[in-house]
């Protein structure tokens, strides 16, 4: 780890159907930008990749790492343009600066289908993304029904990013207007476990009544989290009333295990393998020219117009719990 009339359904593949503009060529390499791999999530999404494009008949290069770096990711941008690809799959690390590399893109005529994030300001064809402000609003809810009153801690994502942002503001407003007994400690740990543990063990060691955790990241915070409250002789399974309810973001093969050993309560299954399907799916159809329109979609999601004029659609991230963790259509239990 964001509204849309009609949509026009194409005859020879899945999805909302676009009409056409004219101006791009329908092949050419596409070269796809992956924000960093040291999340379980993204290395999913970057072994989805090759196999959506083989699938869908687009020739897209090996994929280039930024490791988190905005600069190298607009560096990286711009040397695929240089080598000449005719369209641009990227995952933007930081909403803002990433305008510098779409209108490296734009000014070659190159379109662009961003994966995760949406940026601030820039033209895209499309954001493939889902609704990030509903998982900090679901990440409230489980909490709020299990803690009912004391301290819980959110490990945030980058603000820099606006998935960082929604998740941050949903989860803190729902606390404040429905669960107003409990208090939210942050922890600013920018999508890196390093500042998600040291984070966790200062604010443990301060606040050992802690009774809540929500971590925005699991790809990235799940092993760094239980390790602190091992340390602390605090990682107790659900059931037990010393145990701390913790809900997660990603739905990585990990968080599942952990739910099923009752480590961790729920996580939000963000749809890696989707993610790499459609954007192969909107960047072919960008660069045979065509355009998208809100509205419903034919395979389970709405596109909505964000402010600018951004289109985005927004795949459907289930919440998985005990309940549903053994389901085999997540994509975490076909790892």
């Amino acid at each position: 780890m964001r509204g849309r009339s009609a949509v026009v359904v194409l005859a020879l593949a899945l999805g909302p159907v676009a009409t056409g503009c004219g101006g791009h060529p329908a092949g050419g390499r596409v070269g796809v930008v992956i924000p960093f791999l040291t999340s379980p999530f993204w290395q999913a999404y970057n072994q989805d990749i090759p196999q959506q494009a083989a699938k869908q008949g687009v020739r897209a290069l090996p994929t280039v790492n930024s490791n988190g770096d905005s600069g190298k990711q607009i560096t990286d941008i711009e040397n695929l343009l240089s080598e000449g690809v005719k369209g641009l799959v990227v995952s933007p690390i930081d909403s803002a600066a990433i305008a510098a590399g779409l209108r490296a893109a734009q000014r070659a005529h190159v379109p662009v289908v961003a994966v995760d994030v949406a940026p601030r300001t820039g033209k895209v064809a499309m954001v493939v993304r889902a609704d990030n402000r509903a998982y900090g609003r679901k990440a409230c809810q489980v909490l709020g029904r299990a803690v009912k009153s004391g301290k819980v801690v959110q490990i945030q994502g980058d603000l820099a990013s606006v998935n960082g942002r929604d998740r941050s503001s949903s989860f803190s407003g729902c606390m404040a207007r429905h669960y107003p007994a409990i208090k939210v400690l942050n922890i600013p740990a920018r999508w890196q476990a390093d500042k998600a543990a040291a984070g966790l063990e200062a604010l443990y060691t301060a606040n050992p009544g802690i009774k809540g955790i929500y971590m925005q990241a699991g790809g990235v915070y799940l092993a760094p989290t239980l390790r602190t409250l091992q340390r602390h002789d605090a990682l107790v399974r659900a059931g037990s009333p010393r145990h701390i309810t913790i809900v997660s973001n990603d739905g990585i093969p990990q968080e599942l295990t952990a739910i099923r050993k009752g480590l961790i309560d729920a996580t939000v299954s963000q749809p890696a393998d989707l993610y790499a399907k459609y954007a192969m799916y909107y960047i072919k159809r960008a660069m045979a020219g065509k355009t998208f329109h809100p509205g419903r979609t034919d395979h389970g999601s709405t596109i909505v117009e964000l402010p600018g004029g951004i289109l985005q659609d927004q795949l459907p991230a289930p919440l998985v719990t005990r309940r549903n963790v053994d389901d085999p259509a997540l994509w975490g239990n076909r790892r």
